[in-house]
């Protein structure tokens, strides 16, 4: 194999640390090593534990990882405190309210990180993505994430079928 056009390596067979600017080190087998190391989700909504490109500061792929239960402690939970750190996707758990059917109007959601406000310009602003998945983007950009349209209450479904 050759790591120069395949950055695949044995998830076990590499290190990951933090320098003393808390910057993520990646040592590769050969003992090559890359600063600044930033983890990429290749399907961050559909498959977020799986394809995930570790990136050299310069943007280019120095590793990938298939899995990521398959990477032993401590690096697993250094690339999953970078994921973190870098995306921002709130989860809807349920709508609570809405100031009017027509848009623009104001959604009180509740997420996975708490209880928000938000401005739907427009229907065009929920997307359905594969099966009952819905991407919900408010007037700043911000996505918010609907994973199951089937687990929301009921109240919130038909809340949200006013809309699509």
């Amino acid at each position: 194999m050759n790591t120069s056009s395949n950055p695949q390596l044995v998830p076990n067979a590499f290190e990951l640390s933090r320098n003393s600017f808390g910057k993520l080190v990646l040592t590769t087998p050969d003992g090559q090593t890359h600063e600044d190391v930033v983890p990429v989700r290749a399907f961050p909504i559909q498959s977020p534990d799986r394809g995930i490109s570790l990136l050299n500061s310069e943007g280019h792929e120095v590793a990938w990882v298939d899995a990521l239960a398959d990477v032993p402690q401590p690096a697993q939970g250094l690339i999953r405190e970078a994921l973190g750190g870098r995306e921002f996707m709130p989860e809807i758990q349920a709508i609570l309210s809405v100031t009017s059917f027509a848009t623009p109007c104001t959604w009180q959601v509740l997420t996975d990180r708490g209880e928000t406000n938000f401005v739907l310009r427009g229907d065009e602003d929920i997307r359905r993505l594969a099966g009952n998945t819905l991407l919900v983007t408010d007037s700043h950009g911000i996505y918010f994430l609907i994973r199951d349209l089937t687990a929301l209450s009921r109240d919130s479904r038909r809340i949200l079928d006013r809309f699509m």
